[in-house]
């Protein structure tokens, strides 16, 4: 049973703000780079440069830590994803936005694919407990709907398309590429990784996903 962990002083300069955010930082990093399994508090308090028993005082475990690490990665590509402002496009304008977007994203980030390998591993049992990350992800596909629904009522999109199942089909298909581009590789003979590689793919998954929404 652990002993109540009591905080050691901080600066009076420090807000605990700052101070969350930075040890969030850190661990975004270690976990990125060993997993979940793998990461140790005491680097993640190295990198963060404080005091190791504040982390304890934030965040109470590692789990709990790892949990508040997918909370930040969700929010921050959703916060991105809002600075489209896809419902102010055309339809298929916005689809396509949209799988651009989501293909830059990955690149940009690929810690945020590290760290969801890491949380599969775990089968999801973290944002499984999280309301937040349910609530940070549902306006996405309500937005998705609508911009789908527009579509549908101007003639431009097909009917019966389901929100998550298309965005599922849009992260998927850049998903699987990047977290698995070292063996499809080695496997095909061709670096998947090159610029001109990348913008292939792009163009790959803007056409099927494209092909799939817009009437014949």
């Amino acid at each position: 049973m652990r002993s109540i962990v009591t905080p050691p002083q901080e600066p009076r300069s420090r807000d605990a703000d700052r101070t969350q955010q930075t040890i969030l930082a850190a661990a975004r990093d270690e976990f990125a780079l060993f997993g979940l399994a793998g990461a140790r508090v005491d680097r993640i308090a190295e990198r963060a440069d404080i005091n190791k028993r504040l982390i304890y005082y934030y965040f109470k475990s590692k789990d709990d830590l790892f949990l508040a690490v997918l909370e930040n990665a969700y929010a921050h590509i959703r916060e991105a994803e809002a600075q489209l402002h896809l419902r102010d496009m055309a339809p298929a304008q916005a689809i396509r936005r949209l799988t651009e977007f989501t293909w830059e994203y990955y690149i940009a980030h690929p810690e945020f694919l590290t760290l969801l390998n890491s949380e599969n591993l775990h089968q999801g049992r973290h944002v499984a407990m999280s309301s937040r990350v349910q609530k940070t992800n549902s306006p996405l596909i309500q937005t998705l709907a609508e911009i789908l629904e527009r579509g549908r009522s101007e003639g431009i999109f097909r009917g019966g398309i389901d929100p998550l199942q298309l965005y599922v089909s849009i992260a998927g298909m850049a998903y699987f590429y990047l977290s698995n581009n070292h063996t499809l590789s080695a496997i095909f003979g061709r670096d998947l990784m090159t610029p001109k590689a990348h913008q292939e793919r792009l163009s790959h998954m803007c056409d099927v996903i494209l092909g799939y929404v817009l009437r014949n």
